[in-house]
């Protein structure tokens, strides 16, 4: 068996609560193709409670029978979402287990997609009906990852993907992994977005800028991402931190 890059948060595939009617689920690592290259990554999804009681899955990881009965203890999942155009790759995955859950994603994500993927309802800056009651939601479009946030007025969360990266120099156990990842910026105490994705939206300043203040309009007390620490308190300051490239 491959080493592990990461020191994983311990427990994997376990539901932890991070505010009101939110938990996040640490997953396995995976390798993603990069330039040729296999990058290690690992993975994090969130799980809210809606109002009505059902549950909205964002960024599901590799699939797990115990979290799966886990997460029927808490409710039925009725939306599984892919935030952004490269977080998808398990959604088939959940929606054959939960075949009566509708699925979400970014626009073109269907065509873009490297395995089969049906998406019911396509992601913009308005919140879709099932959600309006709970969640805001805004666009960053980019020229290969277009991302949509989403911030949980109830609990003050914003929950991002890949826009703030943060990860722990102590957790990457490989030395050259951990100069690359510093190299790119998104290492903790000054995560924020590498800079292979702020050049992505080059071209695109004024949408992603104005994206960013209604990230900061909403005035998150916490944040949740996929790789890294995530920020449980300070939100608002954080963000503006992490977000200066763009603000």
């Amino acid at each position: 068996m491959t080493e592990q890059a990461y020191e994983p948060y311990a427990p994997l595939n376990t539901l932890k609560p991070f505010a009101e009617d939110i938990w996040i689920v640490d997953g396995p690592e995976i390798r993603m193709n990069y330039l040729g290259l296999r990058i290690p990554f690992p993975t994090r999804m969130t799980v809210v409670r809606l109002p009505d009681g059902s549950l909205w899955i964002h960024s599901p990881i590799a699939w797990n029978d115990d979290l799966g009965c886990a997460l029927a203890e808490l409710g039925p999942v009725r939306h599984i979402v892919a935030p952004n155009t490269l977080h998808y790759w398990y959604v088939p995955d959940w929606h054959e287990r939960f075949p009566e859950a509708r699925t979400y994603g970014p626009a073109d994500l269907q065509k873009r997609a490297r395995r089969k993927l049906q998406i019911d309802e396509t992601l913009a800056e308005t919140a879709p009906p099932a959600w309006q009651d709970a969640f805001e939601q805004c666009l960053f479009p980019g020229t290969i990852l277009t991302e949509i946030a989403f911030f949980h007025r109830p609990s003050a969360t914003l929950i991002l993907t890949d826009l703030i990266e943060n990860f722990e120099p102590e957790r990457i156990r490989r030395r050259l992994l951990r100069w690359a990842i510093r190299l790119a910026g998104p290492t903790h105490p000054d995560g924020k977005a590498p800079f292979d994705m702020r050049w992505n939206f080059i071209g695109r300043g004024d949408a992603v800028r104005a994206a960013s203040r209604r990230l900061v309009e909403w005035a998150p007390e916490r944040i949740v991402f996929a790789h890294g620490r995530c920020y449980e308190s300070n939100g608002l300051a954080e963000l503006k931190r992490a977000f200066r490239w763009a603000l």
